[in-house]
């Protein structure tokens, strides 16, 4: 199974500390952003890490080169930063299906390996770990709602009035069939590619699109402060 870690942004919120490097190689608790990325996907048995790179991509190749911990690295090179389905679409060409993708500037101690499980038990087309949050945090991210047996009945992003408080925590299971999704939306409002556009194309369809809630935690380093709040919560 491969894994793929979306790494290609710049991180401007996080000010000076990506002026020179890539919001990837910024240090959390002691290791690359990416490190953690990486570390997580390892724990659920890929064979192979695909990056998606575009800001200082370089840097990222110098400081890893081909491999990460035994597991072979692959590159794909997202030239101008379009969205995340927009980043994913350059590298499903390289992966073999089904594979998990990550956001690359998450952090997370939680059940992954249930995402995965969830998605070769029910052959879905995609599966998502979700989790519950205040109606505030909802406006901020990609809302999912579902039935009472956690299938997807829908998903809109950064909604001003969310249908739900379940939110996208940036971990997916994927099938070969969101490659032809991520060719057929359109850019949203904000004129980027989002993944949950994709994957609610997945739901339109017909598709299963199944989702497992968070045990544990996932953090999103976004800001210079959310570094030393990944630090605390790993005890470091």
């Amino acid at each position: 199974m491969d894994g793929v870690v979306l790494a290609a942004g710049k991180g401007t919120r996080m000010g000076p500390l990506t002026a020179a490097r890539p919001k990837a190689l910024v240090t959390v608790a002691g290791q690359p952003l990416l490190a953690h990325g990486f570390d997580a996907l390892l724990s659920l048995g890929v064979s192979r890490l695909v990056v998606v790179v575009g800001y200082r991509g370089r840097d990222i190749l110098d400081h890893y080169g081909d491999s990460y911990r035994g597991i072979p690295i692959e590159y794909v090179d997202q030239a101008e930063q379009l969205g995340t389905a927009h980043a994913l679409q350059r590298a499903v060409p390289v992966v073999g299906a089904p594979f998990v993708v990550l956001h690359g500037d998450n952090v997370c101690r939680a059940n992954l390996q249930c995402v995965v499980e969830r998605h070769r038990e029910t052959d879905a087309a995609a599966t998502l770990l979700v989790e519950s949050v205040s109606r505030e945090q909802a406006r901020t991210t990609g809302v999912v709602t579902t039935d009472g047996d956690g299938r997807v009945t829908g998903l809109v992003e950064k909604p001003d009035d969310p249908p739900s408080t379940l939110v996208n925590r940036g971990f997916y299971a994927f099938g070969p069939e969101v490659e032809a999704a991520l060719d057929r939306i359109e850019p949203s409002a904000r004129g980027e590619y989002e993944i949950t556009d994709a994957v609610d194309d997945l739901r339109q369809r017909g598709h299963r699109v199944e989702t497992v809630e968070l045990d544990g935690w996932c953090h999103n380093v976004n800001e210079p402060a959310d570094r030393e709040r990944v630090a605390e919560k790993l005890g470091r």
